[in-house]
């Protein structure tokens, strides 16, 4: 029942999200473009395992079979890949608007925007098809301590390479944001807190399981089930609780939508 809960809760805050970007136009600019994108992964990262999650917890048999269990595992990567690479998107962003404000508009392109969603995408395919689960690994039949390292050194390199990259982008912003009025500054640190605590929700329990793994059964599960459920169900409260143009969005969509009636 608490993760058939969250699951309601977390498609319809995600289906929001997007719907609120796609038809306000005051909402048509390449910060909430990447948004609906995160919104769009989230929705997927969290149907991919919850809903078989849910149906286990109501059934005797615990069991999926090798095809299920194979097209799991590839678009659990493939999304969540995606996922990594789109935070870092979005802080490319943060960092074009806040420390090169007069050329944002020349930078950020529409073309450029598509062109980045479509790298998180092809970056999130070509993780997949050399990813594994460290779990799904012991399994094998055979000696699976070089097919480990591998797979440790495949995720680790996506995931620490993200995080510098985010690291790099935070600390330019912070650098920019001391040399600005209080008001930019206040501004800027407020929408870049938001994305910070999404990297950190985030990214800290795929490091544990992937470049630091404890190998620690139950809170392996804990961490996989952390960013797969959690994760989706804080974005949105995140990204529109503390964002005013998300909370006007919401206000012009409800007075409009009572309004029609």
């Amino acid at each position: 029942m608490i993760f058939l809960i969250l699951y309601l809760i977390i498609v319809p805050g995600n289906v929001v999200i997007v719907t609120l970007i796609i038809t306000d136009p005051h909402l048509h600019s390449p910060m909430y473009f990447f948004l609906a994108n995160l919104s769009f992964i989230d929705l997927w990262l969290s149907s991919i395992t919850t809903p078989k999650m849910i149906a286990y917890f109501l059934k005797d048999s615990k069991t999926i079979s090798f095809a299920g269990c194979m097209c799991q595992i590839l678009f659990v990567h493939f999304v969540g890949g995606g996922e990594m690479v789109i935070l870092v998107v979005m802080a490319y962003d943060r960092y074009v608007a806040i420390c090169k404000p007069l050329h944002y508009s020349t930078i950020m392109s529409l073309s450029k925007c598509f062109g980045l969603v479509l790298t998180s995408w092809t970056a999130g395919f070509v993780h997949a098809m050399f990813c594994d689960i460290p779990l799904v690994i012991k399994l094998a039949c055979m000696d699976s301590s070089d097919l480990g390292i591998l797979m440790n050194a495949d995720s680790g390199v996506v995931v620490v390479t993200c995080f510098i990259l985010l690291l790099i982008s935070y600390t330019y912003i912070l650098l920019t944001v001391r040399q600005s009025s209080k008001t930019g500054a206040s501004k800027a640190l407020s929408t870049c807190s938001a994305h910070v605590t999404v990297v950190v929700i985030f990214f800290v329990p795929c490091m544990f399981i992937y470049v630091w793994p404890l190998n620690i059964t139950w809170l392996d599960k804990f961490l996989a089930v952390f960013y797969s459920v959690f994760t989706p169900l804080l974005n949105p409260a995140i990204y529109t609780l503390r964002n005013k143009e998300m909370k006007s969005a919401m206000k012009r969509f409800r007075s409009y939508y009572m309004d029609s009636k």
